[in-house]
């Protein structure tokens, strides 16, 4: 007996670290019901494949008792907001000034300042720290309480009694009227924190999710046509298979059908990433998401909503994102281990120096030290600042990285898969030759700005380009797929399909124009869609750097083949969206990690499927959307600039471990010997951090 499945998606807002991701994986592995659950580290989603029985409802009070909040997501348009980066930020604002002046009051503590003067500049640091530290420390206070709630802990949970001790001590020592107060320790580790968290946070927001943007391709609804002749206009949602739907030229379609009348020019790049308009006809088969470019068009829907060839795609995007949040960074992989090394040593030095007559008061001192000086900041720090000042110096080079991570996958890239049409190709006809007369010029430029057809506005830019000016021609006219014609001193001239003027086999690659007057001998008038400036040389940068590299169209081989000799790659030609995916796929099963380069809806599930993605500029919103960078320009150049910072980076973030670590090494023990005071806890901590900022500020020229 089968049982119905079903697929649930909840966000995730708590997730913080690897020990999250297995914790909720985990957690729900053994719920009845769940046959998968997939945790995606950089949207904060969990997706959950189970059985018609187990209710939403009951997986999401399952992920409440592990602790996380959860909320579920059933519009496939939602995207992730940056309401988390604005709190960090506003959070990390407070903390600042805070620390600026509770520093500023205690420089004058520690110049010698004492008595009631000393009393005052505890008190005013501590009206300026305390609602600090309370607001401030929000991020961290909630997660670690929400941990600590369900019997758990996590890297919050030591970091929050760090701050709260220290605070809390400072505040009893300005009580009783003492000598040292910790209230800039507490506020400047809260600042440092802040800081890390803040830059992750905006890296992550830079990621989109795809989905949104592919059904932003289709039409938000369409014009039915009744059986009793009237004509309605539905939402896509509302349509349904059976239905007669009328599409006007010029409108992209909002459902999959069967064109019942009419003839038309469809462009269908984004599905198939050809650059030639499909032509179609009564009995011919129409996606949702296809440009109607030529005449009106009847068709019989046979998919609607959730079951189109775009609504497929959009998922086969989400399951191949999904398969790339299991890559769990260094830092990550570090921070498990964190929490329960961090108590361990607190609660041993408290015990080891009460045990030695040490009192509560200087033993909770040197605990509340321990806590503050393995406080994570360096280590939080070693991987984002990296991220964001490699980020920056790619922007100056017109590479934008949308997800910091993206650096760390593209550093261990060894495989390269290039899309042709718009991604090795400018994705546009340019005219290459124009064997027209001076007499005839004028009139091909008349026909050509009659038309939206691709060709004739390539042809239309050449002669426009050269100066050339429309001659008046009458009564012009556009056959749908065939061409224009019009009349000029009582003779007919015509541009369009070779074939629509009686010549044959010229068309073969569909970059082909025939151009006559009368019944003269046509034209023919030939465009080519050009390689990107800097294709070959890139191409061979990469395999210089170890990364041999591909192509997978969705063209037909005629035209791939060119492309491919003139680079020197192997190619794979009339590839659907599902067939790039399944490549991908086997090259990961082969132990491959591979870089996507693609442009267009057709080219979505395989940019999400790679190990890292780059997309041009000029690709789709779908394109760009599930690229994890996108490079300006109309150059190929940027694919190994980008390959070689990104390996510079990952150095960088290694140094930064090692620099990290070490100084714990170091710290830890003069910290458990009571060698160190929380502020100059604080202080060492704040001097690491600088330290590995300085260090990631060397990959201010790593794209150069």
């Amino acid at each position: 007996m089968s049982v119905a499945a079903q697929h649930s998606e909840f966000a995730l807002p708590g997730v913080r670290c690897a020990g999250c991701i297995s914790k909720i994986e985990a957690g729900l592995a053994p719920l009845a019901g769940v046959s998968s659950a997939r945790v995606n580290f950089t949207s904060k989603r969990v997706m959950v494949n189970h059985v018609a029985e187990l209710t939403p409802d009951a997986i999401r009070a399952e992920l409440e008792k592990l602790g996380f909040e959860a909320q579920p997501i059933t519009a496939r348009t939602e995207t992730p907001d940056d309401r988390e980066s604005k709190a960090l930020l506003k959070a990390m604002g407070v903390a600042g000034f805070a620390a600026m002046n509770v520093m500023l009051l205690a420089m004058s503590v520690w110049s010698g300042a004492s008595g009631a003067t000393r009393d005052l500049f505890h008190w005013l640091c501590a009206l300026i720290a305390m609602p600090a530290v309370a607001y401030a420390g929000q991020p961290f206070f909630k997660s670690a309480w929400a941990a600590l709630r369900r019997g758990r802990t996590n890297m919050d949970v030591p970091i929050s009694i760090g701050v709260i001790l220290a605070t809390a001590l400072s505040l009893f020592e300005t009580i009783v009227g003492g000598k040292h107060t910790y209230f800039d320790g507490a506020i400047a580790l809260l600042f440092f924190l802040l800081i890390g968290r803040y830059l992750d946070s905006m890296m992550r927001d830079r990621a989109r999710h795809g989905v949104a943007a592919l059904l932003r391709q289709t039409a938000p609804g369409g014009t039915i046509l009744r059986p009793d002749g009237t004509t309605a206009w539905l939402k896509a949602a509302e349509l349904e298979p059976g239905m007669t739907l009328l599409v006007a030229a010029g409108e992209r379609i909002a459902a999959d059908g069967m064109v019942e009348s009419g003839r038309s020019s469809l462009d269908l790049s984004l599905i198939t990433g050809e650059s030639r308009p499909e032509s179609v006809a009564p009995g011919g088969r129409v996606v949702a998401g296809a440009l109607n470019l030529d005449a009106p068009l009847t068709l019989r829907v046979t998919a609607a909503g959730e079951h189109t060839t775009i609504a497929e795609i959009a998922r086969l995007m989400e399951a191949a994102g999904q398969s790339r949040s299991r890559y769990v960074r260094i830092a990550d992989r570090a921070a498990r281990y964190y929490a329960p090394a961090v108590h361990t040593l607190a609660a041993l030095s408290v015990a080891g120096w009460m045990i030695a007559g040490a009192g509560w008061h200087a033993s909770l001192l040197i605990a509340v030290a321990v806590l503050i000086i393995t406080c994570p900041c360096a280590l939080g720090l070693a991987v984002p600042v990296a991220q964001v000042v490699a980020a920056g110096a790619l922007m100056k080079r017109g590479i934008l990285i949308k997800d910091g991570s993206a650096l760390e996958r593209l550093a261990e890239a060894d495989h390269a898969c290039f899309d042709k049409t718009g991604t090795l190709t400018l994705g546009r006809p340019v005219a290459e030759q124009l064997p027209l007369s001076d007499e005839e010029k004028p009139l091909a430029l008349a026909l050509a700005r009659a038309s939206t057809h691709p060709i004739s506005r390539a042809l239309a830019a050449a002669l426009q380009a050269g100066g050339v000016q429309a001659a008046v021609v009458e009564a012009l006219r556009e056959t749908p797929g065939q061409g224009v014609e019009g009349l000029w001193n009582g003779q007919v001239v015509r541009l369009g399909r070779p074939d629509w003027l009686n010549v044959l086999g010229a068309d073969e690659d569909g970059l082909v124009a025939a151009f006559a007057i009368g019944r003269s001998e046509p034209r023919l008038l030939r465009f080519s869609d050009r390689l990107r400036p800097g294709a070959a040389e890139a191409i061979a940068e990469l395999r210089r750097l170890g990364i041999q590299s591909e192509i997978l169209s969705g063209d037909r081989p005629r035209a791939v083949l060119p492309v491919a000799s003139e680079l020197g790659l192997a190619a794979r030609a009339g590839m659907t969206p599902q067939g790039k995916l399944a490549a991908i796929e086997a090259l990961r099963a082969g132990g491959k990690r591979v870089l996507m380069v693609g442009d267009g809806l057709n080219d979505g599930p395989a940019l999400a499927a790679g190990h890292v993605s780059l997309a041009p500029a000029s690709a789709s919103d779908v394109g760009q959307t599930a690229a994890d960078a996108v490079f300006l320009g109309d150059s190929l150049a940027p694919v190994p600039v980008a390959v070689r910072a990104a390996r510079r980076t990952l150095r960088i973030v290694k140094q930064n471990f090692v620099l990290a670590i070490g100084y714990n090494v170091f710290a830890v023990p003069l910290a458990i010997g009571g060698y160190v005071t929380p502020l100059i806890a604080a202080v060492s901590m704040s001097t690491s951090s600088i330290i590995v900022i300085a260090n990631a500020l060397r990959l201010r020229s790593c794209a150069k």
